[in-house]
């Protein structure tokens, strides 16, 4: 399946080694040797050279590493994490953010190259960027600082993420 190539993204190959430039910013990255890339009209085509299983699943990543560049630097990425408990809020420290999610000291997140962080309103943290890798990456180490709770449901979590939840102590049976 070719990628599209919108308006104003420009996308250089040089064997294997790809550089994708659009309004957002520039991308580089070196895939492996065995794939074929090329320029169509408007348009990046993946070509593998044999069917080999090795080859036709180096042939999916390839065209997914190329689509999220493309879109990356024409769009970007964007990741919402919400914060769920009663005390626990956000707040923008210059490029940092400071949570407090219920530990005896605040939290800080430095953000990645290349990604940046924001605050809406006291519970959301809102991560974007270019690179679709470094915004996952962002995401989960922001999570990280507190998973959510299957018992209780308090935590960070992502936006829409449905926490499964366990029942509670029921009691023993036959305990006097």
């Amino acid at each position: 399946m070719p990628i599209p190539v919108p308006k104003g993204v420009e996308v250089n190959i040089e064997g294997s080694d790809v550089i994708v430039k659009g309004p957002k910013g520039e991308l580089a990255r070196t895939l492996h040797p065995d794939m074929l890339i090329s320029m169509g009209d408007d348009n990046v085509i993946v070509e593998r050279p044999s069917e080999g299983k090795t080859h036709r699943s180096l042939h999916g990543l390839t065209r997914s590493l190329l689509n999220n560049m493309v879109v990356g630097v024409s769009e970007g990425f964007r990741k919402t994490l919400e914060m769920v408990g009663v005390g626990y809020r956000a707040q923008m420290d210059g490029k940092n953010v400071v949570l407090q999610v219920g530990y005896s000291h605040p939290v800080k997140i430095e953000p990645m190259p290349g990604v940046t962080l924001a605050v809406e309103g006291n519970n959301k943290v809102i991560v974007t960027g270019i690179n679709k890798e470094d915004v996952g990456q962002q995401a989960a180490d922001i999570r990280k600082a507190r998973k959510p709770n299957p018992y209780t449901g308090k935590g960070i979590k992502y936006e829409g993420e449905k926490i499964r939840r366990k029942a509670g102590k029921a009691g023993r049976v036959g305990a006097k």
